[in-house]
């Protein structure tokens, strides 16, 4: 069979191991002609790698490339053989115990608890998908049909996905990605894909507090299930609450952020359909706490902390880490522009004004942060031109004072200085470890 794998990013090497075979006759196709490609591997690179693509009996569609790119360049009838590594994943995996996770804010941190808290619970659980490991190299780990797993899946992944999961939970979702999506309903569309699919007997996870939550779990037939409030998993008199049952005090959650509490309700709630073991629940969740570039701290140096919160790329996360952060804070924001509304940060800014040393804007965006600012009145921040992370840590570091913390907490995508939010916050940690 002659197959083409457009995009050969992360998943698309994925997709190269696991259909690669002396039946095969793999192709890739990307638009950098600098590309390391394997040797036995076709090849068509360059800005008409999409074009020609009816010659194949199969493409593989990598999450960066629209479906809409194939589209144009070979018409509709292209999408009739087109996959992606999600819907073969879900097509082949030996177990239907799938759970999938969705939304904009907390998918990552949320499929990561759901995992150690069935873990804990005595169950053999595979994570991955957006987070982690592509859907498919799960497959090498042996999955059995009586395993469980969890993914995490964002919307250059639902897009066109075929299937839905038995449990599908949708955490908080705000507008994001309108770099990639031509307006919010498409957005929201890719979303409602975890759940179109779905039967009565399937279960949807939506977190009650959030419209946008409730009206993509609606998507299919399944059971709507709030979190957040009853009768799934909630706050009350400063305990974690499911059926009655107190699973722990707030003041025992080890993770940082009362935004946070919302992901473990989501947790909690999703596997309470599997697993009522109330202590392996309040053994994760008093134990486990940030997860790598999540409000992370890094460092104190001269009594001044250092947060990581690179994984930030909106401002609905920066907006948390505010909160969520108690010390006098000197704030990094800036990347890559997406468009995204910035009013609601600027009024969190001015909100929390008392508790912010200076913001240090920079990057791509930073003339749209200062107009939005200047436009709401906050006055506390300064415009730089950083040539690399060293140089904005050092215009932190002179700007904190002791008992202060310096917070990376960009609220845009990375892809003006750097490959992606993880080597962001790879070099702002080497940075931080030389101080």
């Amino acid at each position: 069979m002659k197959i083409a794998i457009v995009g050969f990013g992360r998943q698309g090497r994925s997709a190269y191991d696991y259909w690669r075979s002396k039946s095969n006759d793999v192709t890739i196709c990307d638009n950098d002609t600098s590309l390391d490609l394997p040797d036995d591997a076709g090849r068509k690179l360059g800005p008409a790698h999409l074009q020609g693509l009816d010659e194949f009996d199969l493409i593989v569609r990598s999450p960066i490339v629209h479906p809409s790119k194939l589209v144009e360049a070979n018409g509709q009838e292209i999408l009739k053989k087109t996959t992606t590594v999600t819907n073969e994943f879900f097509r082949a995996c030996p177990t239907k115990n799938i759970i999938g996770v969705t939304g904009t804010k907390g998918k990552g941190t949320t499929s990561t608890l759901i995992a150690k808290l069935l873990q804990q619970a005595g169950k053999t659980v595979h994570l991955g998908g957006n987070i982690g490991i592509p859907p498919l190299d799960l497959l090498k780990d042996g999955i059995r049909p009586e395993d469980w797993v969890v993914l995490e899946l964002a919307n250059f992944q639902l897009i066109d996905l075929a299937y839905s999961p038995p449990i599908g939970l949708c955490v908080m979702v705000v507008p994001e990605h309108l770099d990639w999506h031509p307006n919010l309903e498409e957005y929201f569309y890719a979303k409602k894909q975890l759940f179109a699919h779905q039967g009565s007997e399937d279960t949807a996870i939506y977190y009650a507090k959030n419209e946008y939550s409730r009206d993509i779990a609606s998507a299919g037939k399944g059971k709507l299930l709030p979190y957040y409030s009853p009768p799934g998993a909630y706050i009350e008199n400063d305990d974690v609450i499911i059926d009655g049952q107190s699973i722990c005090s707030t003041d025992e959650i080890k993770m940082l952020g009362k935004h946070n509490w919302q992901n473990i309700c989501a947790a909690v709630t999703a596997v309470w359909q599997i697993s009522k073991d109330v202590d392996a629940m309040r053994a994760v969740l008093t134990t486990f706490s940030n997860l790598p570039f999540r409000i992370e701290l890094r460092r104190v140096v001269g009594g001044v902390k250092y947060y990581n919160d690179s994984f930030a790329t909106g401002p609905g996360a920066t907006i948390a880490a505010i909160e969520a952060v108690p010390e006098t804070k000197v704030l990094l924001i800036g990347g890559y522009e997406r468009g995204n509304d910035l009013s609601e940060l600027a009024d969190a800014l001015i909100n929390n004004s008392d508790k912010i040393r200076k913001v240090i804007v920079y990057g791509a965006s930073a003339q749209r942060i200062a107009d939005e600012l200047n436009k709401s009145r906050f006055t506390n921040f300064t415009v730089e031109k950083p040539k690399d992370m060293q140089e904005l840590v050092g215009l932190a570091q002179k700007t904190a004072k002791k008992g202060d913390a310096v917070v990376l907490s960009p609220a845009f995508a990375s892809f003006d200085m750097f490959k992606n939010f993880e080597e962001r916050g790879i070099i702002f940690n080497e940075v931080v470890e030389k101080l």
